[in-house]
């Protein structure tokens, strides 16, 4: 009896029982992710009235109750989306200058790092969807544009202001002179690309278009307002 005793604990193991069957569950943000490119695809491919919550949810392979874990409707996945992408240079304009002596070349990196977010193809084909006239198209574009310009020119604002008071730059208005930055690299290659005049995607003219409206705002925000 000893032996069979022996022999039973010896195949069936205390931790047999809590060993997790079928398949792991995915961690919250790798979940989050694969909803919102769900969503994405679906804004892009079909438009907007027809990314349901039923319809992510089918495109993501997950349960509808598991779409309404990052989102009540339509208008918050369209800003998920796009606080998604922000955050693909958020980290970047919210850590220190990596060299502070020459502020130039970073506020060019990061310029460069932001249009390459906004002017990737996902990004322009969203924002053609929206320029066109739709059922929902105005809590959209209130979506769109609080969550994509606004902040993004908020985040870029933080850094100049963190800038000018550490005496590195001199200008009146941060979010003005945010506004005007991002206006000048990034408006007109969006509009561009947004009327099929030219492809999704940084290249060598958006770059140049970025190093030559960084050095003619630079020359009037050196504090001490000389010329290099």
């Amino acid at each position: 009896m000893r032996t069979m005793s022996i022999r039973k604990q010896v195949s069936q193991p205390d931790n047999a029982a809590a060993r997790p069957r079928g398949r792991p569950a995915a961690p919250e943000q790798e979940m989050k992710q694969q909803v919102l490119e769900a969503a994405a695809q679906l804004l892009l491919d079909k438009g907007y009235h027809a990314a349901t919550m039923e319809a992510v949810a089918k495109q993501a392979k997950v349960a509808k109750k598991t779409v309404y874990r990052f989102a009540a409707n339509s208008e918050e996945l369209l800003a998920a989306i796009i606080d998604n992408w922000t955050e693909a240079f958020a980290a970047a304009l919210q850590a220190p200058a990596a060299d502070p002596d020459n502020l130039q070349q970073t506020l060019e990196i990061l310029l460069a790092t932001i249009a390459g977010r906004v002017l990737s193809q996902q990004a322009v084909g969203m924002f053609r969807l929206l320029i066109n006239d739709f059922p929902g198209r105005e809590q959209a574009l209130a979506a769109y544009t609080e969550h994509g310009i606004r902040h993004s020119t908020a985040l870029l604002a933080d850094w100049l202001e963190r800038q000018r008071r550490r005496g590195r730059l001199r200008f009146d208005d941060t979010e003005t002179t945010a506004g005007l930055l991002l206006a000048m690299t990034i408006a007109e290659p969006l509009r561009q690309m947004a009327l099929g005049l030219a492809p999704p995607g940084m290249d060598d003219k958006t770059r140049a278009r970025i190093q030559a409206a960084v050095k003619l705002c630079y020359a009037g925000m050196k504090p001490d307002g000389r010329q290099d």
